[in-house]
């Protein structure tokens, strides 16, 4: 082998890595995925069943049922369309409650959503715009006034 092919080996055997560990890091990306939609997309069965996917809204008013010497919680979530039933066996977080928005993960069965992971919303000032929406729209249903436009203070006419 001449000095020019064992270049062209090392260049070829470099090229071939690089290939490799591009379509590993791809695969593993991939795998690890998991999509966001809201309630109606998951009636509008825009969510295929048992596959795993998050999904984000308000917990209905009056829907939290804690079963009794257990950890299983069922509630309902809901976007300015539709509602899920949702069951979780597990602890909740600290903000999480009726009229609060949560962003679950989990699995769609066909008729109720099965969580493993319930995240409850941190932060008065944030609020994803779907979620917004959401809790304005309930907000407005449950009691008849407007949710106060960010920034505002209580008691301010805009």
């Amino acid at each position: 082998m001449n000095k020019r092919q064992k270049r062209l080996l090392w260049v070829l055997i470099f090229v071939l890595g690089l290939i490799a560990c591009t379509v590993l890091v791809v695969n593993a990306l991939r795998n690890n995925m998991v999509f966001f939609h809201t309630p109606s997309e998951v009636r509008a069965h825009k969510v295929a069943p048992h596959q795993y996917v998050r999904v984000g809204g308000l917990v209905r008013p009056g829907s939290l049922v804690k079963h009794k010497d257990s950890v299983q919680i069922d509630f309902e979530l809901v976007d300015d369309g539709d509602a899920i039933p949702v069951s979780y066996e597990g602890l909740l977080p600290d903000l999480f409650g009726e009229g609060q928005g949560a962003v679950l993960e989990g699995e769609w069965n066909g008729e109720r959503f099965i969580a493993q992971r319930v995240f409850a919303k941190h932060d008065e000032n944030y609020m994803p715009p779907e979620v917004e929406k959401a809790a304005s729209t309930m907000h407005q249903q449950y009691t008849g006034g407007a949710l106060p436009l960010e920034g505002s203070k209580a008691g301010e006419t805009q």
